[in-house]
């Protein structure tokens, strides 16, 4: 790898980890309690290792159709929304719980794309994360679903975290996935798929790999991710793919294991 990728990994100082609702929930929609404990632990660690963390997570769609008894993801906007409002509570409630085991303080935070444009919104929104994190506590991020149409219909939260990251200065974004890395082909359907390590940046023929979508109950693919990681280049944030049931990856990661893949920020 160039540029020494593994040391900058190694010596990040602020963090963005985003998980998906596919990673969050089993099959059948309902929440898998064990993986988010131990991303619980993993980011609590993180925290006493002194490194700023923030956490960009996906589900409450996901959960809030569960608790509503829906079959699948709804299709109707307002549904969606409805769906949002219930999961987000109870999204809350459950992360509140399992960071309160290690001590850890969190916050939430709803955003939607008028809080990344140039003005009030956008400095009150740095503001805030800033304060957040320099009182130790991990802000849990989501996309404001229960009022912005844009975010549900054409926006995902790969690209939120993305945006996060690049807003404040982080050094590393690490996306929790239900594949562990970038492949030349679908490894589902393809048994001799070979695993990509290391993407210097973000070509059209890497971005023919992006795949389809998880779960029922997620939105976006890989294809998704490649933006985000097209995003993360513009700003000069290291990104990560890894396999998002195992969060002690993040871990391995950051020791310098070689695990998942690896977007370089670095221009030659």
């Amino acid at each position: 790898m160039k540029n020494g990728i593994q040391e900058r990994i190694k010596s990040s100082k602020r963090i963005v980890i985003k998980v998906g609702t596919s990673t969050l929930t089993y099959e059948n929609g309902n929440l898998n309690l064990g993986l988010l404990n131990k991303l619980a632990w993993v980011l609590s660690d993180l925290r006493n290792q002194g490194r700023d963390v923030i956490l960009v997570t996906s589900g409450a769609i996901g959960v809030g159709s569960k608790k509503l008894n829906f079959k699948t993801r709804p299709k109707e906007t307002r549904e969606k929304q409805a769906a949002a409002a219930v999961g987000q509570a109870e999204l809350m409630h459950i992360y509140q719980n399992f960071f309160g085991e290690y001590s850890q303080r969190v916050a939430q935070i709803l955003l939607t794309k008028d809080d990344f444009k140039e003005g009030e919104r956008k400095t009150n929104t740095t503001n805030t994360l800033e304060t957040l994190l320099n009182f130790g506590v991990i802000p849990i991020v989501n996309a404001n679903d229960t009022i912005s149409t844009f975010e549900i219909e054409f926006s995902d939260n790969d690209r939120l975290s993305a945006s996060v990251a690049s807003l404040i200065g982080a050094d590393l974004l690490v996306i929790l996935t239900d594949i562990d890395a970038l492949y030349d082909s679908n490894p589902k359907t393809h048994p001799d798929a070979k695993r990509i390590s290391y993407v210097e940046k973000v070509t059209d023929e890497i971005m023919k790999m992006g795949g389809e979508k998880g779960s029922e109950f997620s939105v976006g693919g890989m294809e998704t991710k490649l933006l985000a990681a097209r995003e993360c280049y513009d700003g000069r944030v290291i990104m990560g793919i890894l396999d998002g049931s195992e969060p002690l990856l993040i871990e391995k990661l950051i020791s310098g294991e070689d695990v998942g893949t690896i977007f370089d920020c670095m221009e030659d």
